[in-house]
């Protein structure tokens, strides 16, 4: 039986803001007594999650992702609730439980500017106490799986974006974490250099059953590598389930696109009953519910000649850009 590694029970996080009114006046008044008001950002939410699992969080800017994360890798102390990582509590930042972890942020950066990155390698392996044949073993191994070689003696200001991802991921690795934090890996890189770390990711995952909890706005990245997610609305969790069955539930109905070999079969489909979006000439597309699409396109392909039939689903990202939306919904 899998082990949970991440187990979280009635987790709350406040944090106190000052605040003051516009003006002037204002300013004094904030200046000479300075009022403070609660701001509750994640609210009594649980979870665990299994070694071994890739899960991805989702929900608008501001939602509480990134606070998560922060929580579960022991960067600010919970308000409320507890929280055990790999059976350690992460606000203690023990040693052996920060060399079972690492952060990785796509708004920030770890390697040394003005240095080529394989000398923040070297400095990362001595912080994990490395000895330098095991280091270079490590950064070769990674290194490949990221195909990135001379880049590694180039002065990180002058790589690109996507060498510099790599390479910053090849930083946080080099220790050999169980469990990753992800947060926006994939931010600003082109096409390609998100499809080469999503695989490098998936890879990475398979050859060590790594954990990796990860947040992203790009689609592709929750589809290509979670089967797992949990939505995270306005500090709570809406949903915690498989993705597939999400986008069951936030698309329920499909809609197929059938090309008739006569105007009159499109003209008899159309008046079958079925909800008919659109219809020219001899092609016509129907919506369907989900689970009624075997007898449907069985009742058309028995009564009708059809040159050709096409079921379309919506965009991943309109159907997940639905929950990313900061307003009430129900999941």
């Amino acid at each position: 039986m899998v082990k949970n590694i991440i187990d979280v029970r009635n987790l709350s996080k406040s944090f106190d803001i000052s605040y003051k009114e516009p003006g002037l006046k204002g300013t004094i008044k904030h200046f000479l007594k300075r009022q403070t008001k609660s701001l509750e950002v994640i609210k009594n939410i649980s979870f665990a999650i299994k070694e071994g699992e890739i899960v991805g969080f989702l929900g608008a800017n501001g939602a509480g992702k990134t606070t998560i994360l922060k929580m579960l890798c022991g960067l600010i102390y919970p308000s409320e609730g507890s929280i055990l990582v790999s059976g350690y509590l992460p606000f203690r930042r023990k040693e052996n439980f920060l060399k079972n972890i690492t952060l990785i942020m796509g708004q920030k950066q770890q390697l040394i500017w003005d240095l080529p990155p394989i000398e923040s390698f070297y400095l990362n392996a001595s912080i994990y106490d490395l000895d330098k044949f095991e280091a270079k073993r490590r950064i070769k191994k990674l290194s490949d799986m990221l195909e990135i070689d001379d880049e590694l003696f180039i002065p990180v200001r002058k790589l690109s974006l996507g060498q510099r991802m790599k390479s910053e991921l090849l930083a946080a690795l080099i220790h050999e974490p169980n469990i990753l934090f992800l947060d926006e890996p994939t931010l600003g890189l082109d096409i390609n250099a998100q499809r080469n770390l999503r695989q490098f990711l998936k890879k990475y995952n398979e050859e060590t059953n790594s954990t990796i909890c990860l947040t992203s706005h790009y689609m592709k990245d929750i589809t290509s590598l979670c089967k797992r997610v949990i939505c995270i609305d306005n500090g709570s969790i809406s949903y915690d389930g498989k993705l597939d069955l999400l986008l069951k539930k936030l698309s329920p109905v499909k809609e197929i696109l059938i090309i008739c070999r006569s105007e009159e079969d499109a003209f008899q489909l159309e008046n079958l009953g079925f909800n008919v979006k659109n219809k020219t000439k001899n092609e016509i597309t129907i919506k369907v519910e989900n689970k009624s699409i075997t007898s449907s396109l069985k009742t058309i392909l028995n009564n009708f000649d059809i040159e050709d039939l096409y079921i379309n689903e919506p965009p991943i990202d309109e159907i997940i850009g639905k929950i990313l939306i900061k307003k009430d919904h129900d999941i």
